[in-house]
């Protein structure tokens, strides 16, 4: 496992994290499986846990919290998220942040989570969502000085709102925030515009999440995919969104090299950046673990490859569907 500084805080974090969602809040999840996968990402050197309020209600918080009693001898770092008040995902222009994240709802739900987690400090906290339009107002700066100021909490940062990258950009000039979580991977580079570059200048750390775009990227959905009805992605795979996928994701099957899968390209992709502290695919099983922690040994993907991948790049917009 390969490591990188993140951000400001100077903390090693390795490549490769773990995004905690699919223990929460998708289909499938076994306890003993899912377990079994956290313990043996930790014995291969990942470091880096992302889980939230909001993926089962606190139960991926409670999850990591077993997971940092497991291992009391190897520094593990929790991240997590505070749910917007109307638990309304994404945000949309017109929710104020008093619908979203009042100073008492922030207090309230990185109080609940420190209690999940079993900790006396988060290491990061995050807003599940964001409008920039928010920048400006006190209530989210007074409740974050106030849990630095107790000690509650480390590090700030926000998740910005799929295929918005740039709905945040006002709120990092503030200075209160250490990280930003963002949708990249080979389809989803408009990051790489305008906001990654402001990151580097301010010192702020980049999370890259959905590295296989919710399941496009590893190659086994096709046309014909359909999920259970109280799985997410039913609803995200709606026809219109799944048949496009596939096709583009089929586009890059031919372009594999020798004994690389579809997933393992598509995170070395995201190695390529320099501006990314690490990414946090969601893995269940240890069979995932292993394949996408060995993904980070330091070699890079051929020049010519890396470049051909950035013609993948495909530019949407949020939709009705696209949550």
């Amino acid at each position: 496992m390969k490591y990188r500084r993140f951000g400001r805080s100077n903390w090693q974090i390795s490549e490769v994290g773990y995004g905690m969602w699919g223990l929460g809040g998708w289909t499938g999840s076994q306890e003993s499986d899912y377990n079994a996968a956290l313990d043996l990402s930790v014995e291969m050197g990942c470091n880096f846990f992302d889980s939230a309020w909001g993926y089962g209600e606190g139960l991926s918080d409670e999850v990591f919290g077993k997971l940092k009693k497991r291992h009391p001898n190897t520094k593990i770092y929790g991240a997590t998220k505070i749910p917007p008040k109307n638990f309304k995902w994404p945000s949309k222009p017109q929710y104020t942040l008093e619908e979203c994240f009042p100073y008492d709802h922030i207090i309230e739900y990185t109080e609940k989570s420190l209690k999940k987690m079993q900790v006396d400090c988060i290491d990061l906290q995050q807003f599940h969502v964001w409008e920039d339009s928010w920048a400006n107002k006190d209530e989210w700066k007074k409740a974050i000085e106030k849990l630095v100021k107790d000690g509650k909490v480390q590090r700030f940062g926000i998740s910005v709102n799929r295929w918005e990258p740039n709905n945040c950009l006002k709120t990092l000039e503030s200075g209160l925030i250490d990280a930003v979580q963002v949708i990249y991977n080979i389809f989803d580079q408009a990051p790489e515009d305008k906001l990654f570059p402001l990151c580097e200048k301010l010192d702020i750390a980049v999370i890259a999440r959905v590295p296989f775009d919710e399941g496009t990227l590893t190659g086994t959905l096709t046309k014909d995919t359909v999920f259970p009805a109280d799985d997410w992605r039913s609803t995200y795979f709606v026809p219109e969104n799944l048949i496009s996928s596939v096709e583009r994701a089929d586009k890059l099957k031919p372009l594999l090299p020798l004994n690389m899968s579809l997933p393992e390209m598509a995170l070395r992709f995201i190695m390529e950046n320099p501006n990314v502290s690490t990414m946090i695919p969601g893995m269940r099983s240890m069979k995932n673990v292993r394949s996408n922690m060995l993904s980070s040994d330091g070699v890079k993907l051929e020049k010519k490859l890396a470049n051909v991948l950035k013609y993948h790049r495909w530019d949407r917009q949020p939709t009705s569907w696209s949550q």
